[in-house]
């Protein structure tokens, strides 16, 4: 058959278009690029999710107009609402495959494309990735580690980067989550004989910051993040750390480790008591939708997720997020340690092929 005419859809947001791209790339098929820009009160305000245009700027977006494809590959809200719109005018005959979990009604949707920490229901139209189809600028890691080298050659090996992240539902980050760092990077002078260079977020709390600052044995380096510092270190970190620890809170920095093919540690965080309660609700969605398929009970569980998705009106289980279901994740695959473990050697463990999943579950959208 011929090679169905696809679009993708894309807008301001760098890190979503990269998992669109990452596919494209893979794809044995030409798109074609549409870019569309919000209009001011949608840049950062959420429109209500339909197939619609009117959130936005339509002299400054790529035109929008028959013929019309049929494939569309996008991600986000806005851009989604924008596919949806497309799919109408076509009479529901453009099939749209969306990146990431949808704002809308899942059905919607001819393919729903989320990485393994969110926690979504059994659809048929559903396809788990392990990790997120993120591109890492490894020339851009490259160069800012030349850049560093000489600082960081002066550093007692091993190097080992501490990423901090910050307070994300259900985990808090006190005092005692800044001790534990603090203890971590003494473990990483006394037991490695090398240098924690520890850098904080945005996100990260001034009780945490305060505590490293305090703390934080001799050798290490720390560095406290400011918005717009021409000296922050993490790229420079990523290409020339030769281990990193990073917060339970940030899956963004764990898996750009991951896919650099470095060791990685995760450090645990704490939950208070409400974020107790959420994090049962996020296992008991974890629970319910990820069900084996090895046994009766395992099939009457994946029928029982798939009615929850049907009442679940508010999305209180369907389209969570589970943090720690995640982490096992990774240390089960062998992707990851928790800190104070001894870290993997680096690449030890190949990655999975996620991307080679995603292209044969479009292709299978366009049966010969």
């Amino acid at each position: 058959m011929a090679a169905p005419r696809t679009w993708v859809i894309l807008s301001d947001k760098q890190g979503d278009n990269g998992q669109v791209e990452t596919i494209v790339d893979a794809l044995p098929w030409p798109v074609e690029h549409k870019y569309v820009h919000m209009l001011p009160q949608w840049v950062l305000g959420k429109p209500r999710h339909r197939a619609s245009l009117a959130h936005i700027d339509l002299e400054r977006s790529d035109p929008i107009e028959g013929p019309w494809p049929d494939l569309i590959l996008t991600v986000g809200r806005r851009p989604s609402m924008v596919a949806l719109w497309i799919r109408k005018q076509s009479g529901n005959r453009t099939r749209i495959a969306l990146v990431g979990k949808p704002s809308g009604h899942m059905m919607d949707f001819s393919l729903v494309i989320a990485s393994a920490e969110n926690q979504m229901p059994p659809m048929a139209n559903f396809l788990p990735t392990t990790l997120p189809l993120m591109r890492i600028g490894e020339e851009d890691v490259a160069a800012a580690a030349e850049a560093w080298r000489d600082r960081f050659a002066e550093l007692d090996k091993p190097l080992i980067a501490m990423l901090i992240g910050g307070e994300t539902n259900p985990f808090i980050m006190n005092r005692k989550v800044a001790d534990d760092l603090v203890a971590t990077a003494h473990w990483i002078v006394d037991e490695l004989g090398g240098t924690p260079y520890v850098t904080t977020s945005r996100r990260t709390t001034a009780e945490v910051v305060q505590g490293l600052r305090e703390g934080l044995p001799p050798q290490a380096v720390f560095f406290e993040w400011k918005a717009g510092a021409s000296d922050n270190p993490y790229r420079a970190l990523l290409g020339s750390a030769d281990g990193f620890i990073v917060t339970g809170d940030s899956i963004s920095m764990m898996v750009e480790v991951i896919y650099l093919r470095k060791p990685l540690a995760i450090f645990d965080l704490p939950v208070g008591w409400l974020g107790g309660i959420d994090q049962v609700r996020r296992s008991l969605a974890h629970w319910l939708f990820n069900p084996r398929l090895e046994s009766a009970g395992d099939r009457l569980r994946h029928r029982v997720a798939q009615g929850v998705f049907y009442i679940d009106v508010f999305k209180i289980l369907c389209a969570t997020r589970d943090f720690r279901a995640f982490h096992r994740l990774l240390v089960d695959n062998g992707l990851a340690v928790w800190a104070g473990q001894p870290f993997r050697a680096a690449g030890a463990v190949d990655l999975p092929d996620d991307v080679g999943d995603v292209v044969a579950r479009i292709q299978a959208l366009f049966p010969d």
